[in-house]
């Protein structure tokens, strides 16, 4: 049962983090059905009502849009590319935190790790580049 409730969570947070990379993707009923269902927790009876078809009718559009979702990272790798600089970024600054110098390096190193996972985040999320035209 608890192996169920891991792979049911593991699911969620896939299909959360593919949502943000490839909504704008989907089709507006798409986002919406999956914002209902991932986001606001409705039951597939709930969105049912608010769309005026049936519990199976959603549900077969939950599933064609998580796997639309799963096939644009097939093809475009954008959230595989983001997990492995997150994890680089976190390496990096682990890294920073065990070397012994300066408090003033290490503090200017951990501020261009944070800038590094804001542009990341920001990235994601939609936003611009503005952040590569800056200096530390």
């Amino acid at each position: 049962m608890e192996i169920e409730q891991s792979d049911a969570l593991a699911r969620t947070t896939r299909v959360n983090l593919l949502f943000d990379f490839y909504e704008n993707l989907l089709t507006e009923k798409q986002r919406t059905i999956l914002a209902y269902y991932y986001h606001d927790d409705f039951s597939l009876g709930e969105i049912a009502s608010e769309f005026g078809i049936s519990r199976q009718a959603v549900y077969d559009n939950i599933k064609r849009a998580e796997g639309a979702l799963e096939n644009y990272e097939d093809k475009l790798l954008l959230l595989e590319k983001h997990e492995r600089l997150m994890e680089a970024a976190n390496l990096l600054e682990r890294g920073v935190e065990e070397i012994v110098m300066k408090e003033s390096d290490r503090n200017k190193l951990m501020a261009v790790i944070a800038r590094l996972k804001t542009a990341e985040q920001t990235a994601r999320e939609g936003g611009d580049d503005s952040w590569q035209h800056s200096r530390a």
